[in-house]
């Protein structure tokens, strides 16, 4: 074959190689994969269907569906739910202004049937104050005196209902709390009354707990609003037989009931407060109270140590690691004895703080055991303290004393040493702390433990807690 030929012919291919690379849906380029579309999926741009307004209107109103459940997920502000009784099995007992005992038996359906003992209790009633509040008809809301005797078969704590209350309200509530309902008044709407929104009680209430009793109604839903002005409407079963029902909200929350528009409302309304069992506190009032027996044992100690700071081991183990944790953070789990010292020294009007310590070195109260992530050489565990030999109190004199002897040939000690200093610790005795301890600790010395890495194996080093407490 000729050049010309040849060259014809290869002109012949290339162009009807461009022409096939034309068709293509994207230029070939042999460097990268070739991917084959669907042309059942590639329409044409006459073909693309523009969004309409309506789809944009449509997605702005999920996106702002979506906004409004996850804020009200984020912060609920009350909670309802039921209480699985009897109805017949409730009494209601309470005395009239005459000093006469008097007794009201459930369920009632007033439309049928209105027992005299109702009677008497609605005639003991007063209204609400009318400041301007009620302006429902010529009725007003009631509620019974709290001078006078009033209590019903009904027991708040024979039924899980604080504890639902706390796990939906208050989840963050720390250990050692626990949450208590004090009985605050009962209310009643006669048909065409309601009530607006009352003053908020200033009684340190976290919350308002409201029962409703089994007595027939229609109407009277409890609405209640939030401060951020969200608003939870409970229209309830209008007391049908059955579970009775019960709502509780926030103490910054404002509630009003909507006009009954048949039968009777009635509520018995609990104030929720936060109690504790323990030292640690967003109100304390522990129910602990050491012994006059402890506190004996303890004021010597204390007086002799005046214009001092001393400290105390904490016998128990709390699980809780030091490099994550300030040692603070273990005062609502304080147990056994270390519990009982801690109240002691707070009933004599004393600061307690707790404090991560090892070996003769001290962390100060706002840092943890925290190393900076780097290895640490040397797998010792440290464990000395202060020591009160022959009932002499001394303070350490060595930087750090090991607890266990373990060979040590390259100096891992002195790094080890240099690591602890650098995470922010300090020596005991530079912070003019007395460790005050017995040779033989009949409790023990409880130990946390933080990991590190030493030639490729996971070690740990055991950390105290010091109970730090200066005596003026």
């Amino acid at each position: 074959m000729s050049v010309a030929s040849a060259a014809s012919s290869s002109s012949t291919s290339s162009s009807s190689s461009s022409r096939n690379t034309e068709r293509l849906p994207f230029p070939r380029n042999l460097s990268d994969f070739e991917v084959e579309h669907s042309p059942t999926k590639t329409l044409s741009p006459k073909l693309r269907r523009r969004r309409q307004s309506s789809d944009y209107d449509s997605e702005a109103k999920f996106r702002a569906s979506v906004a409004m459940l996850i804020a009200a997920k984020a912060r609920p502000f009350c909670a309802a739910g039921r209480i699985p009784v009897d109805p017949t099995s409730l009494i209601l007992f309470f005395r009239s202004k005459s000093g006469i005992a008097h007794s009201v038996d459930f369920p009632i359906d007033t439309d049928h049937d209105m027992p005299p003992s109702l009677e008497v209790l609605i005639g003991a009633c007063r209204p609400h104050s009318p400041s301007g509040l009620e302006d429902f008809s010529e009725h007003e809301s009631l509620f019974y005196p709290p001078h006078l005797p009033l209590t019903a078969t009904l027991e708040i704590a024979n039924h899980p209902i604080l504890e639902s209350i706390r796990n939906t309200l208050f989840p963050a509530l720390p250990t050692g709390h626990y949450l208590m309902a004090v009985r605050d008044k009962l209310q009643i709407w006669l048909t065409g009354s309601g009530m607006r929104v009352q003053p908020r009680p200033a009684d340190m209430r976290v919350a308002t707990l409201m029962v409703t009793l089994p007595v027939r109604f229609k109407g009277g839903d409890l609405v209640v609003r939030n401060a951020d002005g969200s608003e939870e409407k409970y229209h309830g079963r209008g007391g049908k037989p059955g579970d009775m029902e019960w709502t509780a909200f926030m103490a910054d929350c404002d509630h009003e009931i909507d006009p009954v528009t048949r039968g009777c409302r009635i509520t018995i309304s609990y104030a929720v407060h936060v109690k504790t069992f323990g030292p640690a506190a967003i109100q304390p009032d522990p129910l602990i109270t050491p012994s006059d027996m402890f506190l004996d044992l303890l004021s010597p100690v204390l007086n002799m140590s005046r214009g001092s700071r001393i400290a105390f081991h904490l016998t128990s183990e709390y699980g809780i690691s030091p490099a994550d944790a300030l040692a603070e953070s273990l005062v609502p789990h304080l147990k056994g004895g270390d519990s009982i010292l801690y109240h002691a020294l707070k009933l004599y009007k004393l600061e307690p703080e707790l404090r991560w310590s090892a070996g003769a070195y001290i962390w100060p109260l706002d840092q943890t055991v925290d190393f900076n992530v780097e290895i640490v050489d040397s797998p010792i565990v440290v464990n000395a303290r202060n020591s009160i030999h022959g009932g002499i109190m001394a303070r350490t004199s060595s930087p750090l004393r090991k607890g266990t002897t373990i060979p040590d040939p390259d100096g891992s000690t002195e790094d080890l040493r240099t690591k602890v200093e650098r995470s922010g610790a300090i020596p005991i005795a530079a912070a003019d702390i007395t460790v005050l301890s017995t040779a033989t600790s009949p409790g023990g010395v409880g130990k946390e433990r933080v990991p590190f890495v030493h030639a490729g194996e996971l070690e740990k080093l055991v950390v105290n807690v010091l109970l730090v407490v200066y005596v003026p």
